[in-house]
């Protein structure tokens, strides 16, 4: 485990008027609570989602989880009863986590349903390089102090000021730590503790809509946002999918491989007896050429060519594994997730079949990817063309990719 989204969800919320805890109340249908799972569980980084709650809201709690599809459910662990401060619910719920302690944990409010990956994604990149990261938005109102008989006071310069939000983001080893130190001091926020405790937190760019329910006419902002979102069709981005699909072509002339050999062919990362090899600088693996090409396609990363020239001699004769393992991980640096891949092979010889279930194992092993995902396919061209006369070989691939 890497990553766990921590949501709480234990407060009373007072201030939000009557009727059920304000983290149940529904905007447009969806609980803040259930909106905020679903946001984070649509982030590929985020392994597990761990829920603080107050002990008289599990029935509540319950119904809206079983709202939530099954791939999302089992990916949450049980919930942590909360404190009677927001700074005791962090603690106890981070407490209950360091049993299998993930090297970092994303703090959000259950009461802000409008955050976006985006903003999730931001404090996650930031914390690369830092032990903290804040979403936060600048302060962009004019501010003033109140006199004693309500009326404007001194203007206060805004220069510097920023409006804290939640994700707030942590390596957890030293923010476990912190909250430990600082146990019943009363803290604002996690910031804060981090800040008290020396660890050195970014501030990220949060956004404007990503408020937390507090007052009765916030929840009036709540629905007419959500109405937006839906009139526009952006309604919670973990409910639009950003689904994208890549293809890719490769074509080798049959000869001596790279190495100089003759007696096989690299073909989806299996070897494979044949009279010849084929024409390549690397080993020539039409199969990961192509799928490596199909999934650069997909993110809009260049193409195989690009990022693995032939005129460099470092790829000689080199393993087409590399290739497909550099396009996986360039496209999930931009925040892609590889949901399957088909590979079709094209040629008269050799026979593909008794090869194919070692393919999609290796190709599988590659990509990190079920078996059931991976999808290998052979056919002819009826003896026509350079492959029905037997030339070369020839392949195309197709990669879906899920963008968040």
């Amino acid at each position: 485990m890497s990553c766990v989204a921590l949501v709480l969800a234990a407060g009373r919320g007072s201030r939000a008027g009557a009727g059920l805890p304000k983290q149940y109340r529904p905007v447009a249908g969806r609980s803040a609570l259930l909106r905020s799972l679903l946001a984070f569980a649509s982030v590929p980084a985020v392994d597990r989602l761990q829920v603080s709650i107050h002990p008289d809201d599990q029935s509540l709690y319950v119904a809206e989880i079983e709202r939530l599809p099954e791939a999302i459910r089992s990916r949450l662990n049980d919930p942590v009863f909360g404190g009677g401060e927001r700074q005791d619910s962090v603690r106890l719920a981070l407490e209950a986590l360091a049993a299998t302690a993930p090297k970092l944990v994303l703090i959000h409010d259950g009461a802000r349903p409008f955050v976006s990956t985006g903003v999730i994604q931001r404090v996650l990149a930031a914390l690369e390089s830092a032990q903290g990261a804040c979403a936060a938005a600048p302060l962009v109102d004019t501010l003033r102090r109140e006199t004693t008989d309500g009326a404007c006071g001194d203007l206060l310069p805004r220069d510097g000021l920023w409006r804290a939000q939640t994700p707030q983001g942590f390596h957890f080893e030293p923010i476990l730590a912190a909250h430990r130190h600082f146990a019943g001091a009363a803290l604002t926020d996690d910031a804060e503790i981090a800040r008290r405790a020396g660890i050195t937190t970014k501030l990220t760019l949060g956004a404007p809509e990503n408020i937390k329910l507090t007052r009765p006419e916030d929840f009036d902002f709540a629905e007419h946002w959500a109405a937006q979102e839906k009139e526009n069709m952006t309604e919670v981005p973990s409910l639009i999918p950003d689904i994208r699909v890549g293809q890719g072509f490769d074509v080798h002339a049959f000869g001596p491989n790279a190495d100089g050999s003759t007696d096989h062919l690299m073909l989806c990362g299996v070897r494979v007896p044949h009279d010849q090899g084929v024409q390549a600088h690397s080993d020539g693996d039409v199969g990961l050429h192509a799928l490596t090409d199909a999934i650069l396609g997909a993110g809009a990363l260049g193409d195989i060519g690009r990022h693995f020239p032939p005129s460099d001699p470092q790829w000689r004769a080199a393993s087409s594994d590399q290739f497909l393992a550099h396009a996986l991980a360039l496209a999930a640096s931009h925040g892609a997730r590889l949901m399957n891949v088909d590979i079709t092979l094209i040629c008269e010889r050799p026979k593909i079949t008794p090869y194919a279930e070692a393919m999609r194992g290796r190709v599988a092993e590659i990509l990190a990817l079920p078996m059931e995902r991976v999808s290998i396919k052979a056919t002819t061209t009826e003896k026509l063309g350079f492959t029905g006369r037997r030339e070369g070989i020839a392949a195309l691939a197709t990669a879906t990719l899920l963008f968040s």
